[in-house]
């Protein structure tokens, strides 16, 4: 039988994981199914346990569950603990094995398929939940010049910010340019904007949204202001591949993968 896996998230309709992770094994000659899971808010544990249970052997975790799988994991990698975050997991006889592969998955995007370097630039990232989270670290790794956490709740970004050493802010008291500004809020996916000034972009900015698949309000917004912009297919389809080699020993191309995305 097939090796089975699965993505939980709620929403998780839009998700185009089962379509990633069916041309990595096709490409890899792998033997697995992978499916969405929709998981009631108040239950995401038991429907992970009951995946587990009929003999999953690992699971990406999207909205609003990578904190909850956090705190279900045996053993943890390095990166998950310092991003607090769990996004991908593998069942095995030492239980259940936590690792956050979305910040591996954004920094090649950005500098690989975008080719951008972070190394000296301002930094922006909006949001402070999982999310936002799985990210900081690797930003930091990167050495931009300045790196700042926005979030409406301020609370929220200082814990986040001092958790790293870097920056934090409310929206209201950005009027700083940066380099890089990264939509890690939900907003995206309630079809909101974040409530930016346009002093944010500098010129010749990249405005990135983790969210994909749709012209968000953000994405607009940067635009009309003469920014350039990506979405998070890109980040989706290579922290896919870092979690397909988490389960499977095998790094897929990812190049393809999202070209036939963009096609489609």
């Amino acid at each position: 039988m097939s090796d089975r896996y699965a993505v939980f998230g709620n929403p998780i309709a839009h998700s185009k994981s089962p379509q990633i992770h069916a041309a990595f094994a096709r490409q890899t000659g792998e033997d697995i199914v992978y499916d969405a899971i929709l998981a009631p808010l108040d239950a995401f544990a038991e429907r992970l346990a009951a995946f587990r249970a009929a003999g999953g052997r690992g699971a990406n975790v999207t909205v609003p569950f990578k904190e909850q799988a956090f705190a279900l994991c045996d053993v943890r990698t390095p990166r998950a603990e310092r991003a607090g975050a769990v996004n991908t997991l593998r069942f095995d006889v030492a239980g259940v094995f936590g690792d956050n592969t979305d910040g591996a998955g954004l920094i090649a995007d950005l500098t690989r398929n975008l080719g951008r370097t972070l190394n000296g630039s301002r930094v922006l990232l909006l949001g402070a939940g999982g999310a936002a989270r799985g990210v900081v670290g690797p930003l930091v790794e990167r050495a931009p010049a300045r790196l700042v956490i926005a979030n409406r709740s301020e609370g929220r970004a200082r814990m986040l910010a001092e958790a790293f050493g870097v920056e934090w802010s409310g929206f209201a008291g950005l009027d700083a340019p940066f380099d890089l500004v990264i939509n890690a809020t939900a907003a995206s996916l309630a079809g909101e904007m974040p409530p930016l000034s346009a002093a944010v972009l500098a010129p010749g900015a990249l405005a990135y949204d983790m969210m994909y698949g749709r012209d968000t309000p953000f994405l607009a917004w940067a635009r009309a202001h003469g920014a350039s912009t990506a979405d998070g297919l890109g980040m989706l389809v290579e922290q896919a591949a870092e979690a397909f080699y988490v389960w499977r020993g095998v790094r897929p191309e990812t190049r393809p993968v999202i070209e036939a995305l963009r096609r489609a």
